[in-house]
This record gives C-alpha cells, structure tokens and sequence, in this order.
C-alpha cells in the first residue's frame, strides 16, 4: 500500500496543504493514508512505522490497531458487515466491531431515547466526518437526536512508540439538560485472558461488581490482579474501579488506560472500568473504560482521553505477562 504525507492526502479535507506539508516533514514521522478498507472508501490508516490506527469514518469507528505493515491486528471487526453502512433506524444493532463510544449509563438510554436498545443512533450507526490537521484524524458525529450531543474524536499516533491515543469530548449541542459519562468501548478479539488491576483502595469486597447473570470464565482476583477469559456459552460482565485494562492474546498485548477521577461519580455501581466478554459464534470481549457522570446543558463539554499501547508477548504465561507489564 503506498503512503503519502498527510498534505498529499485528502485534498477535499486539507485546504493549506503546503503549510501542513512543511509542518509535517520537519515534526513528525507519522503518515496518514486514504484507502479502501474492506469495502470502506475514504477509509484512513495513521502510522508511526511501528503501529497503525484504521479509521472507517462511514461507521464512526477506530476500526483497527495493529503493528505496521500487518494486515490484521488484535480489535475484533465483524467481516459480515464489511463495506455495509450502518442503520440507524434498524431494530437490530449493527455492530461492526472496532473502538467507538456511547453515552453512560446504558440505563438511562430508554429514558432519554425511543429505544433501551440499540445505542443513540449518532453514537453508533451514523457516519461521522473526518478532518485531518497535522498528524490528528479528527472524526465528528452529528448531533444526537435524543442526547442532543456531538461527539468529537481526536486519534493520534505517537512519533515513535506503539502508541495510540483518543480523545472523546461530547459536545452538548440542544435540548434539555442531560446527566450522562463518556463511555468508550473497545471489541478485541477472543483473549487468552483479560486483566485488570484492583486498586488499593477498591470500593468492592470482591475486587469488583456483576453486571451480568453469569460470571465471566475463569474469573479470580490474586494480589490484586483480577483475570478471567470469555465464556463461549454465557454474555458476562463485570465492572471495577481502575483506570487500565489489559487484553493478552496469543503474541500481542493491548493496555488501554484512562485514568480514574478521584471523588467523582461513575455510573454502573460505581465503575470506571468494565469487561464484557461475548458467546459464541461472535468471539469477541469489549474493554470499557468510563468517565465520571456529569450535568450537560447546552454549551457544555465533557471530555476523556484513552491511551492504547499495543505491545509483543514476551512472557510464556499470561499472568507473568500481565503482572510485567502493569508493573512498568
């Protein structure tokens, strides 16, 4: 795939594109390339020559976060939908895969919407617009009819490490006040096992809270490092109070962190962090890192920044693997 500096892309996108050329050359080793992907036009990849973020601005997704020059990395992506454009009047969740976010708590959704589900539709099944300046892919939605927020998605890359980072502000545009969190959910695929710290001064006896009927597969905490794998016959979900989750896979890891406020009310019993893993046939498990619930009135903004660090295996057990890393 051949790449070009971000000024020589997207010329409907860029209107200096001699400035920012100059700009780019002398700052930066990240390169932005247009491309279909995978039915997807005008999709986006932002790399650093050591990982890529995949942008498919027609779902309004990170649909993808890999090392450089592969063509498949650890996100979880539902290739029956590819090239398809989402339906936001659909009964049935579209769900591509890939990094995106809703609106917190999932509780309040048939209250403030005509539906407890699927998601607000300028959340998850509206095209968002991408607009490029230097090294950031800037994706926005439009306003959500129920909310009447806009969510504003700022990617980057890091210059020179396996790095990437997303900044979420919502954007309250119209209608009545609203009290609402910043939720980010990430699908990776089926893990050998998820981690996620217990801090020291967790508010749960058990090192976290049961979202769900069912616990998850293999769930245990020890030395306040909480494990478990997804459980192919059972949807489960756990929430706790970190700021880090941690996916291991077979050869790669991916940390996500967004740290958590002190003194701040989290939605969910509580939880700025959540784990959801999914059945059979769909083998996928979400990373879900939240923000603090917040009053909006229009004018106001929230924000939450993610940072998702993709790293190789170096650890033959997996809890090794997950104690080594969180210990950096």
């Amino acid at each position: 795939m051949k790449r070009f500096l971000t000024a020589c892309l997207l010329p409907s996108l860029l209107a200096s594109a001699p400035k920012l050329a100059a700009a780019q050359s002398a700052t930066s080793v990240v390169t932005i390339t247009r491309t279909n992907y995978h039915g997807w036009p005008d999709s986006l990849i932002l790399s650093n020559g050591k990982v890529e973020a995949v942008i498919v601005s027609a779902v309004g997704r990170v649909m993808q976060f890999r090392f450089a020059g592969q063509h498949d990395g650890p996100f979880w992506e539902n290739r029956a939908l590819d090239g398809k454009a989402p339906n936001p009047g659909s009964k049935e969740w579209g769900n591509f895969g890939g990094d995106k976010t809703w609106p917190a708590p999932q509780a309040d959704w048939p209250k403030i919407t005509d539906r407890g589900w699927p998601p607000p539709p300028a959340f998850d099944s509206l095209p968002v617009s991408a607009r490029v300046t230097g090294s950031t892919v800037e994706l926005v939605s439009p306003v959500d009819p129920f909310y009447g927020i806009r969510t504003r998605r700022l990617v980057r890359v890091a210059q020179e490490t396996p790095v990437m980072t997303i900044k979420t502000t919502y954007e309250k545009m119209q209608g009545n006040p609203v009290r609402v969190g910043v939720w980010i959910i990430t699908q990776l695929k089926d893990p050998v096992a998820v981690f996620a710290p217990v801090p020291k001064n967790t508010s749960y006896a058990a090192g976290y809270n049961k979202q769900s009927d069912a616990l998850p597969l293999g769930l245990k905490v020890e030395d306040r490092l909480l494990s478990l794998r997804r459980d192919p016959k059972n949807s489960t979900k756990i929430g706790n109070d970190a700021g880090t989750l941690l996916w291991v896979g077979e050869k790669e890891v991916v940390r996500i962190d967004s740290p958590r406020a002190a003194d701040a009310e989290y939605p969910d019993q509580g939880s700025s962090a959540e784990i959801y893993t999914n059945p059979d046939p769909n083998t996928y498990v979400e990373l879900e890192l939240l923000g603090p619930l917040q009053a909006m009135k229009v004018g106001d903004n929230i924000e939450q920044t993610s940072t998702y660090t993709l790293m190789r295996r170096s650890q033959q057990e997996s809890a090794a693997e997950a104690r080594r890393i969180l210990q950096d």
